[in-house]
């Protein structure tokens, strides 16, 4: 398949997110037409010129409508730009794989298990992962003798962290449960690790027979309030836009590496962690996806996005997934869009 042919869909093109930096990183490898859809006619990537073309899509029915629009524009790989269309997607792969289109994420049955925060640190507690005790809280669950500080999180949809609190004593974690629960939510509480040694965001990739590609870590500052949700004089959460200091952290990428084994990872997949005080790197939370943090990477010589849609493919990579230590930053950006620009 020649390189021009290539045409590539990213579901979920919101600003400042995923979908978007999806694009930045394809933009820069060259050779694909990327197209963006999305639920919302507002959403940024559909006045980001970096897409060639964008469609506004149907909630209801999701799956079935993103399958019709990748058969009709002649889409060879589909990419979820979000954690919900990941989901959705990976519960009908065999719609889009009949249809002869590869879909750029991980396995369904890995997505749909770390999906859930509980359920996913008892995945990875029994593959013998170091983690942070993490305990599901249903209504009417006692959280018992629980270590405190601890955070309160939602057990789905937490990126970014949304809903994420920071709580010193059972009280507080008590109140920040019931919050969630009356806001239908289910919250996960989770032991806090302090991000003093440092916290970092790590990218695996493997191949779709779950080998190994290759592996990249970020040290994330904390200059900016952009990658600050909450800093108290004891505590700090960080938000879903990471920045800071690429170069080579061999004990950390094998550490990710034995991770992405152990639960059988056949494509991307991020996890950010800190140093606990016997310095062995600490998983707080798992997503079997790009990250946003993915247009970083691949500044950095490491586009992990090109790779893996080029091996799905059956291309050859242009290059390796090689790393060029510095520091990595970002911003936001700003577009205009008059009225009668606005789509339906």
């Amino acid at each position: 398949m020649p390189d021009k042919s290539v045409r590539v869909l990213i579901a979920g093109i919101a600003g400042a997110s995923l979908g978007t930096e999806i694009a930045k990183a394809l933009d820069h490898a060259g050779g694909y037409d990327v197209l963006g859809c999305d639920i919302s006619p507002l959403a940024f990537g559909h006045y980001d010129a970096r897409f060639s073309s964008t469609f506004v899509i149907d909630r209801e029915g999701y799956a079935q409508n993103l399958l019709e629009l990748c058969v009709r524009e002649r889409v060879d790989c589909v990419i979820a730009g979000g954690d919900e269309p990941a989901v959705l997607i990976g519960r009908h792969h065999e719609l889009f794989t009949r249809a002869g289109i590869r879909l750029g994420q991980n396995n369904p049955q890995l997505t749909e298990r770390l999906a859930h925060k509980g359920q996913c640190f008892e995945i990875l507690t029994s593959a013998g992962v170091r983690t942070p005790r993490t305990q599901t809280v249903e209504p009417g669950t006692d959280i018992g003798d629980f270590p405190m500080p601890c955070i309160v999180k939602p057990a789905v949809a937490s990126g970014g962290s949304v809903f994420v609190f920071f709580v010193r004593n059972r009280e507080e974690a008590r109140l920040y449960c019931t919050y969630l629960h009356n806001n239908g939510r289910i919250p996960v509480i989770q032991e806090y690790v302090h991000e003093d040694n440092g916290e970092f965001t790590v990218g695996v990739l493997s191949s779709p027979d779950g080998g190994c590609v290759g592996a990249i870590a970020l040290k994330r500052a904390f200059h900016s309030k952009l990658s600050v949700s909450v800093r108290g004089p004891d505590f700090l959460i960080s938000s879903g836009y990471s920045q800071g200091l690429i170069e080579a952290y061999p004990a950390i990428c094998e550490t990710a590496e034995l991770i992405a084994t152990r639960l059988g990872s056949t494509g991307p997949l991020n996890i950010q962690g800190r140093i606990a005080a016997d310095g062995t790197f600490v998983p707080f939370e798992i997503n079997a996806r790009f990250s946003a943090s993915t247009y970083l990477r691949t500044l950095a010589g490491f586009n992990e996005v090109d790779w893996y849609v080029r091996h799905l493919l059956g291309l050859a990579p242009r290059s390796a997934l090689d790393i060029i230590p510095g520091w990595y930053l970002r911003s936001l950006s700003e577009v205009a869009v008059p009225l009668s620009k606005v789509l339906p």
